[in-house]
């Protein structure tokens, strides 16, 4: 691994995912790519109908975004440099829309992206880009708990199993973390019934890479799996979880699978996706 995209929030609490990004890209001597939005209410489109007044209120508008995102970054650079990361800092004043494109095609060329769990609590733009992200790159995202503190632990991790194409992009996305685990246990619930794609074959794929994986196999309802996979991480001790990243777009208003969308809203460990 050698690039990682930091999205870090401008609206929100960051230190959760500073400390998280700095630790993973100093695991991997990867360079730090971090990115803040600073969220502007006005478009460009209407400073130029609005003519002169509404252009000056519209650049005022914008330096004022620039300048928050410049502030949180600054904090990221000074820890960046206390732990010997190297960060490369990337400003950016945009509307949201914006902002889903542009930090979207610069995922797409970072081996990984690191964001915040979003928090439903918070009205705030912050908790949709990465969301965006994750289904608008191509990359995978590793999501971090909101709650999260200090550098990430990559000991014990968890693979989310189902046989999908979803979760074994994730897998193949999460090999250079899974690389560094010492415990890798595959989750199985309610296991397909292909054999070419069942846990037990996913063990011998890790295996050939000379990754050696335990099965924890457990059935359960649709509406109890996100509940049954978080059960088994907190009894397991796992610092990070694997699994496909579920939805699609509908008129432009995201519509997240069923385990996806709970996971988000009660995510307890980071968790890395793929879509």
């Amino acid at each position: 691994m050698k690039t990682i995209l930091a999205c870090i929030p401008t609206e929100r609490e960051f230190r959760p995912l500073i400390d998280a990004s700095l630790s993973l890209a100093k695991t991997f001597g990867a360079r730090l790519d971090a990115v803040a939005v600073g969220y502007e209410t006005s478009s460009v489109g209407l400073a130029v109908d609005g003519g002169a007044a509404m252009a000056a209120v519209f650049e005022i508008e914008r330096k004022r975004a620039s300048s928050r995102a410049k502030a949180v970054l600054s904090i990221a650079e000074v820890e960046a440099q206390k732990v010997g990361v190297a960060c490369c800092c990337m400003p950016m004043a945009a509307v949201p829309y914006e902002a889903d494109i542009a930090l979207s095609a610069l995922a797409r060329l970072r081996d990984m992206t690191i964001a915040l769990q979003p928090e439903n609590d918070l009205d705030t733009f912050d908790n949709a880009l990465p969301q965006e992200i994750l289904f608008g790159s191509g990359a995978p995202v590793l999501f971090v708990p909101y709650t999260h503190q200090g550098p990430l632990k990559l000991d014990r991790i968890g693979i989310a199993w189902d046989g999908s194409r979803l979760a074994a992009r994730a897998v193949r996305d999460a090999l250079p973390l899974l690389r560094h685990a010492h415990k890798i246990t595959i989750v199985s619930v309610n296991d397909t019934d292909s054999a070419h794609a069942s846990a037990d074959a996913l063990k011998m794929y890790l295996s050939d890479r000379e990754l050696e994986s335990a099965i924890i196999r457990t059935i359960a309802a649709p509406a109890d799996i996100q509940p049954t996979l978080l059960s088994i991480a907190a009894d397991e001790g796992l610092d990070l979880f694997v699994m496909g990243g579920y939805g699609h777009s509908r008129l432009r208003e995201r519509i997240l699978g069923g385990v996806t969308r709970e996971m988000f809203a009660s995510m307890t460990i980071p968790t890395l996706m793929s879509h």
